[in-house]
């Protein structure tokens, strides 16, 4: 059978009281934090410092699917920096799609996709799953992390540029008797931006108020439920039996 996800209503104003923000779980599973303070992130805080619209529009996309992608990390006893690599993968947009044919709000091309299991025909994308996507992410970011000796930089710069290319950097540099940590392997630019672009906004969620940045109050509730359905439904019958507005 297939499944369809139904958003059902944004979270009640209990769900906002101060013990079930949202945020404040995010930050008690934070793990990264030793590279807070990295000089090689300091342009990226900077940025999102001084970008207080973007940061409502992509955590206003955000509060649909945090509360489920925490729940993941968690249960996989995993850094909750990950909740928000999407931020910097999609923008926290599910349609999302680059020019090399990533798709979805973890960005994964089709090869990848097919290989965590992400089916894709005429009607279905898996990668513009969030429930789906969400769970290929996670098992591709164990997998990275396993492979990389527990080295979480490592697997996050692998993410974005293929365990490939970072195998071979690691080489070099052990060729050439240098360090091969991610600070000090030649990677693609993008790469060496795109760790520090999470790095970044882990730090500002972290203490919103030391960069002049104000969150979205998002409860720490499910945002949506997932319903089997038989067959296919029509998306304006789904939003009338659970009864939402038709754009929701």
């Amino acid at each position: 059978s297939r499944k369809t996800t139904v958003i059902f209503s944004s979270p009640d104003k209990d769900s906002m009281a101060p013990n079930r923000d949202i945020w404040q779980r995010i930050r008690k599973g934070l793990a990264l934090q030793s590279y807070y303070d990295h000089p090689g992130i300091a342009k990226q805080v900077d940025w999102y410092s001084g970008n207080q619209t973007y940061i409502d529009r992509v955590m206003g996309r955000a509060e649909l699917y945090l509360y489920h992608i925490v729940e993941q990390l968690e249960h996989h006893n995993m850094p909750l920096e990950l909740a928000l690599l999407p931020v910097v993968e999609s923008a926290y947009d599910p349609f999302a799609y680059s020019n090399s044919h990533a798709s979805g709000l973890w960005q994964f091309i089709p090869s990848t996709g097919s290989h965590f299991g992400l089916r894709r025909d005429w009607w279905y994308d898996g990668r513009r799953d969030p429930v789906a996507s969400t769970e290929a992410a996670v098992e591709y970011l164990q997998y990275l992390y396993n492979y990389f000796d527990h080295d979480w930089l490592l697997a996050l710069a692998a993410y974005n540029c293929g365990e490939g290319n970072v195998k071979r950097a690691m080489a070099k540099n052990r060729r050439q008797g240098k360090k091969t940590d991610f600070w000090s392997l030649k990677l693609p630019r993008e790469t060496r931006a795109y760790v520090p672009q999470l790095l970044a906004i882990s730090r500002v969620v972290a203490n919103p108020k030391a960069h002049r940045v104000a969150l979205p109050a998002i409860g720490n509730a499910p945002y949506f439920d997932i319903v089997d359905v038989p067959d296919q439904l029509d998306l304006s019958k789904a939003a009338q039996l659970a009864s939402v507005d038709s754009e929701e």
